[in-house]
C-alpha cells in the first residue's frame, strides 16, 4: 500500500462527505431531501451511492490508487466484502476520514473540532486494515497566527495517528473564495515547512491542499523527504476547471470529492453510470499523471 501511494501513477478519490455535506451531494446524484426521513436514511442512500462506484469496472487500482471513506463506509460492505477489504482486492487503498467537523471561524480559520474517541476509531481502522486518515481544517484569511494554529493542530493529531501506525493525510484546505488566497497560501506552504523539518526522523505524512494560486506553488512540498504524497482537493472548482488547474502543478497527484462524481445521477442505468464515471476517472487520472 506505502508503495503504491507514494509512487503510483493516478489519484485518489475522496468518497468521505459527512452528515454536513451528504444533502447537498445526494442532491447533485439526483436524491432531493423528501426522499428520505433522519440521518439513518440519509447515510444509506449515500451509501448505496458509494458502492455502485466502488463496484464499478473503471473503479480499480489501474487509476485509483485510494479511496478516502466516511466511517459509516469503512464499516459498510461492499458485494458482501467489508469496504476497506473489498477496496484492497481492487488495488484501491483504503483511507479513513477522521475529524469531527469544525469549529467557528476565528482568526481567519476554522480549526478542527476536538476528538476525543480518535484512538478507539483509529484502532478499529487498523484491525479493518485501513492505511491512512484525512483530517480537514480550513483557511480563509492570510492570518499568521491562525494558519500557525490550524497546522500545529493537524500536525500533532498527525504524531497520534502515526502512532497507529496509519499514514496522516493533514488537509489545510485554503478556500477558493478567500479574498487573498494567494497570500493565505504563502503562510501555510512555510507554516508546515517549519513542522515538515521537526518531524522525527522516518515519520512521513502525506499533504491534501487547495490547488495554488501559482503554479508548482508547493514544488518545495512535494520533494520533501518527510511528504509522502502531495494530493489536491477540488475545492468547489468543476472538474474541467479543476483538472486545468491540477495539470500545472507537477508533483501533485488529484483528491476529489464534488469534481469526481460531477454528472452522477441516480437515475442512470448502470451502463451509463459506468460510462459516466470512466471519464471522470479518465480525465482526472490525466491530469494527475501528465503534466505539461
Amino acid at each position: 500500500m506505502a508503495a503504491q501511494i507514494t509512487h503510483g501513477d493516478g489519484f485518489i478519490a475522496a468518497l468521505d462527505q459527512s452528515g454536513g455535506s451528504t444533502p447537498g451531494a445526494l442532491r447533485l446524484y439526483g436524491i432531493p431531501d423528501t426522499a428520505y426521513t433522519g440521518e439513518a436514511e440519509m447515510f444509506a442512500l449515500m451509501h448505496d451511492m458509494r458502492v455502485r462506484i466502488m463496484t464499478s469496472p473503471a473503479f480499480t487500482g489501474a487509476q485509483v490508487l485510494g479511496a478516502i471513506l466516511f466511517e459509516n463506509t469503512m464499516d459498510g460492505q461492499a458485494a458482501g466484502t467489508p469496504v476497506p477489504a473489498f477496496l484492497w482486492k481492487r488495488g484501491v487503498v483504503p483511507f479513513l476520514k477522521v475529524d469531527k467537523g469544525l469549529e467557528a471561524e476565528k482568526d481567519g480559520v476554522s480549526l478542527m473540532k476536538p476528538m476525543p474517541d480518535l484512538d478507539a476509531l483509529l484502532a478499529r481502522a487498523v484491525s479493518l486494515g485501513v492505511f491512512g486518515t484525512k483530517m480537514r481544517s480550513t483557511i480563509n484569511l492570510p492570518s499568521q497566527d491562525g494558519i500557525a494554529a490550524i497546522v500545529k493542530q493537524q500536525f500533532e493529531v498527525a504524531g497520534q495517528i502515526a502512532g497507529h501506525g496509519l499514514m496522516p493525510i493533514i488537509e489545510p484546505e485554503v478556500l477558493i473564495k478567500s479574498p487573498d488566497k494567494a497570500g493565505a497560501e504563502a503562510i501555510l506552504r512555510t507554516e508546515i515547512l517549519k513542522q515538515l523539518d521537526a518531524l522525527p526522523d522516518g515519520q512521513q505524512v502525506m499533504l491534501k491542499l487547495t490547488i495554488p494560486a501559482t503554479a508548482d506553488f508547493y514544488r518545495e512540498l512535494t520533494q520533501h523527504d518527510r511528504v509522502a504524497r502531495v494530493v489536491a482537493l477540488s475545492g468547489g472548482y468543476s472538474r474541467t476547471e479543476a483538472c486545468r488547474r491540477l495539470a500545472a502543478n507537477h508533483g501533485m497527484i488529484a483528491s476529489f470529492s464534488r469534481a469526481l462524481t460531477e454528472g452522477l445521477q441516480h437515475s442512470m442505468s448502470d451502463a451509463e453510470f459506468n460510462a459516466a464515471l470512466a471519464s471522470a476517472i479518465a480525465e482526472i487520472y490525466q491530469a494527475s499523471t501528465q503534466k505539461v
